[in-house]
């Protein structure tokens, strides 16, 4: 099993231990990545395009989403400890998927011990569609901590995706280790209905979505290749972007969300309700929506179609994109949205029944 020093990005110990290896990887372009995406040639998971700081006319974006949306995400993060302490009486491990659910997990740990008296071990640790979860990083926790006692924190849902396959790598999992975990997925927001636990269904903007590495540790999103793995053993791989050390949100993002988790709870606690609706009705929408954004815009894979904030935000960031769908387009959680479509050259159309704040959609290659 790999032993190395504890890797906490730009965090500290009392944050989070990335189960992940840092490594250095050949940048590949957007339009580069894109094209060996749809032609099969390599997976998603095998590439990485490098980062760049935010802009900055860029950044203004992200401190304005934090000032308006802290107080909802506080909430939310409240409403989860809660679920979370009733679901896991026995104890509590948080296992966070990187690196969107990375923030999420570590202020979890501090919530649970601020407020419920709880102490709780941190780990966050990747899991990439297709390939599934880094099943190394698993028997590493497993070696310190029950299998009862995971919980699997993420930031959102977007189509379900990776919930679904969190359920199916664990399912693989209890063959192969003869370990069985619960493979349930705790989220602030289930826009599509696949996680087990989520104090809302809405899509607003948590403000950690809008930028990359400089929220998140400085650590990139996971990566695997074989190739490069030095022994099977080995865990997923990530960059990380010590360089951008002078520029790292991380720990401003958490002690901002702190301070406010402090400042609502007096006036919170006896009065915390989530407002989710049924998973069926959320997964109903969300298929109803594939199928008509498929039939309309003539969309070849559901992978190319990113509904919600979250995901919409990925994929401009990330990916080649066609179309950018917004709810409203003077809606202040698509400020960020509109810039980044404008800097990409993505054509936007407002149609106001969407049942989701913005959908990005993946440009389709000839190829």
């Amino acid at each position: 099993m790999t032993e190395t020093l504890p890797f906490t990005g730009s965090y500290t110990l009392n944050d989070v231990q990335f189960l992940l290896q840092p490594m250095s990887l050949p940048d590949t372009p957007v339009h580069i990545k894109e094209a060996l995406i749809q032609s099969g040639k390599k997976h998603y998971s095998q590439m990485l395009s490098h980062e760049a700081l935010p802009a900055d006319d860029y950044l203004p974006l992200f401190y304005r989403a934090l000032e308006l949306n802290q107080a909802t995400m506080a909430e939310h993060l409240l409403l989860l400890a809660q679920s979370i302490i009733t679901t896991r009486p026995q104890g509590i491990t948080l296992v966070s998927l990187a690196r969107a659910g990375t923030p999420v997990g570590v202020l979890l740990k501090h919530i649970l011990k601020r407020h419920f008296n709880i102490q709780a071990e941190h780990y966050s640790i990747s899991i990439l569609r297709d390939v599934g979860i880094d099943a190394n990083a698993l028997r590493y926790i497993l070696q310190k901590h029950s299998p009862e006692s995971l919980v699997f924190v993420d930031g959102w849902t977007g189509k379900g995706v990776i919930s679904r396959q969190l359920k199916a790598s664990l399912e693989a999992f209890a063959i192969s280790d003869g370990i069985t975990i619960p493979p349930e997925l705790y989220v602030l927001t289930d826009l599509s209905g696949w996680a087990t636990v989520a104090p809302s269904s809405e899509d607003y903007l948590i403000p950690s979505a809008i930028l990359n590495a400089t929220i998140s540790g400085l650590v990139s999103r996971s990566f695997y290749d074989p190739d490069l793995a030095a022994n099977s053993t080995d865990f997923h791989g990530c960059v990380y972007y010590d360089r951008f050390s002078e520029h790292d949100l991380s720990s401003y993002f958490i002690d901002t969300l702190l301070t406010k988790v402090n400042s609502l709870w007096p006036i919170l606690k006896d009065k915390l309700v989530a407002q989710v609706k049924s998973r069926l009705d959320l997964q109903n929408q969300s298929q109803q929506f594939l199928d008509w954004v498929s039939q309309h815009y003539n969309i070849s894979r559901p992978n190319y179609i990113k509904p919600g904030i979250g995901e919409a935000t990925r994929a401009l960031l990330r990916r080649e994109t066609q179309l950018l769908l917004l709810q409203d387009l003077n809606c202040e959680a698509s400020l960020h949205l509109r810039w980044l479509a404008q800097a990409k050259a993505t054509p936007i159309i407002v149609l106001e029944d969407l049942p989701y704040r913005a959908v990005a959609l993946i440009k389709e290659l000839n190829l």
